[in-house]
């Protein structure tokens, strides 16, 4: 009894605690959008939010004790922060100022997609038609390129009539969509951010091949990130006003973003990868699709489209496709290398007699 209480509880435990952490990476979002609207920089927003992440995450960093990881990482952890955080983060939060959480999550959806392509553009995969894998991988990158491009050129129409809701003319404490609204705009810059985080994770995976520390090299790239997107920042924001923070929502926001980045999200998406496999936390992403959904119908439905949570789900399918047929290839490449460790010793044996 007790064993399959454990058994069970391995299973939902992992489970529950992703859903959460989809649930407040929504809610956070929809936090940003709302400070952002009301005059926070975008850009000052990246800088406090990766200066205090960097904090936090001082105690895991061993890059800058260590003389021989600073010369042999320097430049890997260098792109990592630019293309991270000065370029994703600055791209997303700015396109969050001109459109919604619901394009944040579904044009995340297009980074397995935009990854495969530029494998495929840098040789570093094979794309085989004769398997079902690469076949599968294409059909959900076009799947997710369609649903994107329908997200920039289709909203749909709002789950309720502006006009029949005379709660509009009251100001609101939280915000969904961008009341500087540019929605191309605001499309193409998550586009962009999705384009930099594909070349980050292209980074990441040779990173770690070599430096295993997964808190070390978050720790150390969030640092240089920092100075990066600071570097940017005082040259964009040249408002001294800009910088000064009160005791305020924005305040609160920032701290709650770097805490849960940092520390919580990091530290639950390590512990299910050890408990579950690799994919198991990359399976939860779309799941923000129906999450932001919800939020968008039934607190935000006076601004919330049906023809942008279509697409996120377009999208939200492709990336669930694209997965599949990454899974099956994986798959199968073990199947063949555990056949030729097998096979070895036998032929081993031959070569003796």
């Amino acid at each position: 009894m007790e064993r399959k209480l454990g058994m069970m509880l391995g299973e939902v435990v992992p489970c529950m605690l992703m859903v959460l952490m989809e649930f407040c990476t929504i809610g956070l979002t929809i936090l940003a959008s709302t400070v952002l609207s009301k005059g926070l920089s975008p850009f000052v927003f990246v800088v406090y939010t990766n200066a205090l992440a960097s904090i936090f995450l001082l105690p895991y960093n061993t890059f800058i004790i260590n003389r021989n990881k600073r010369d042999e990482f320097m430049l890997q952890f260098l792109l990592l922060g630019f293309f991270g955080v000065t370029m994703a983060q600055n791209l997303a939060f700015v396109g969050l100022t001109y459109s919604s959480p619901i394009v944040a999550i579904g044009m995340t959806c297009l980074i397995p997609s935009i990854s495969f392509i530029l494998a495929v553009l840098c040789r570093k995969t094979n794309v085989d038609l004769r398997s079902s894998s690469s076949r599968t991988k294409l059909v959900g990158t076009l799947i997710s390129i369609m649903g994107a491009v329908t997200m920039m050129l289709y909203r749909g129409p709002v789950v309720k009539d502006p006009s029949t809701h005379l709660q509009l003319a009251t100001p609101r404490f939280f915000v969904f969509l961008s009341r500087n609204e540019n929605w191309l705009l605001g499309c193409s810059l998550f586009a962009a951010a999705s384009f930099s985080y594909s070349i980050w994770n292209i980074i990441q995976v040779g990173t770690l091949e070599k430096c295993p520390d997964v808190m070390t090299m978050a720790s150390s790239y969030s640092l240089f990130g920092t100075f990066q997107s600071a570097l940017l920042a005082l040259i964009v924001e040249r408002d001294p006003n800009a910088w000064r923070l009160q005791f305020d929502m924005g305040l609160l926001v920032i701290v709650l973003t770097a805490i849960f980045g940092s520390l919580i999200k990091s530290n639950v998406h390590i512990w299910c990868t050890r408990r579950k496999s690799q994919f198991y936390v990359t399976m939860f992403k779309p799941l923000g699709v129906p999450i932001a959904g919800m939020f968008g119908c039934f607190c935000f439905a006076e601004t919330f489209h049906y023809g942008s949570l279509m697409a996120a789900a377009i999208t939200g399918i492709g990336y669930y496709t694209m997965m599949w047929g990454q899974i099956r290839e994986d798959e199968s490449s073990m199947g063949k290398t555990d056949l030729s460790e097998e096979r070895a010793p036998l032929l081993k044996q031959e070569d003796q007699v």
